[in-house]
């Protein structure tokens, strides 16, 4: 995820003085003399005031900015997990997140397409607008995060075509139930400290396998220049036996990981251009510029590609 400037969101400001309200507000605390020469009963601790401890929250803080007609989304820092352009809600707005689009150049539409971690419902939006043919669910642990979607980000609310499960990734790969159901499954899961995926131990990619048809396509949005993208793309190709292969780096610093299940691939590359023009002409995706990341990637300069 790319670097915002250092712009503080009004949500991140009321976070702040909430706290220091809290701290305005506290009674004086009582200063505690222990006896040391006397053994302490519970008598004794009968009228002392009872001090509870502060709970570090679950979730960072979910926060906002907006500049140049775009708003991002924020976990409390100034790390982007996702943004949107005012007069394009249901466009997506970054580089990276096209990319995870590039399942469309290998497969027809599926009927069913997964995120897991929804952000600013980037994906899911564009999916539930203009890939009719599919169920598109999201999955996100944080609830404010959905609120979010929702209420900043235009995000629908479910519908027939649409559901958002409220749940960790982990469990939804991990149910049986949705293990090769899935066409395209999109991974974007990251905290606040955007220091790499929080899930991405070979069982779990594993279990991202389990979840998808004979012929299905993952993508996970990957850190190009950061330890934790060798560790991912060696899990990856573990779960997947090495049919995985990384797009050029963006210049926001992503890297989206491109993975494969079913039979053997081999298809001509003048076929994908063809299937790339259709995408850029009905979707607005610059699904040409994905070919030549897949050949500069690849070093595949034949006639076809292969993986």
């Amino acid at each position: 995820m790319t670097k915002l400037i250092k712009r503080a969101s009004a949500e991140a400001r009321a976070f702040r003085n909430k706290a220091a309200d809290a701290d305005d507000h506290t009674p004086n605390k009582q200063k505690v003399v222990r006896n040391k020469k006397r053994a302490l009963h519970d008598d004794d601790l009968h009228d002392a005031p009872q001090i509870e401890a502060p709970r570090k929250p679950r979730f960072a803080p979910v926060t906002f900015s907006e500049e140049g007609g775009v708003r991002f989304l924020h976990f409390g820092t100034e790390w982007v997990q996702g943004a949107m352009r005012l007069r394009k809600p249901d466009h997506i707005e970054l580089e990276y997140a096209q990319q995870m689009m590039a399942w469309l150049l290998f497969i027809e539409t599926p009927r069913r397409i997964v995120q897991l971690g929804l952000g600013a419902a980037a994906l899911t939006k564009f999916a539930h607008r203009f890939l009719k043919r599919a169920k598109v669910e999201a999955v996100e642990v944080n609830p404010a995060v959905v609120v979010a979607a929702r209420t900043m980000f235009e995000l629908p609310h479910d519908d027939a075509r649409l559901t958002v499960h409220e749940m960790d990734a982990w469990d939804f790969v991990n149910d049986r139930a949705n293990h090769g159901t899935i066409g395209a499954l999109q991974i974007d899961v990251y905290d606040a400290t955007a220091r790499g995926p929080v899930l991405d131990s070979v069982g779990f990619y594993r279990a991202v396998r389990a979840c998808l048809t004979d012929a299905g396509v993952v993508t996970v949005n990957l850190f190009g220049d950061h330890p934790s993208f060798v560790r991912n793309m060696k899990r990856l190709n573990e779960a997947f036996d090495g049919r995985v292969v990384a797009l050029p780096e963006v210049h926001d610093g992503n890297r989206i990981a491109v993975a494969f299940s079913g039979p053997a691939l081999d298809v001509p590359f003048a076929a994908l251009q063809t299937r790339a023009k259709l995408i850029e002409a009905e979707l607005g995706l610059p699904a040409r510029k994905w070919i030549k990341g897949l050949q500069e990637s690849t070093g595949q300069n034949g006639s076809s590609f292969s993986i």
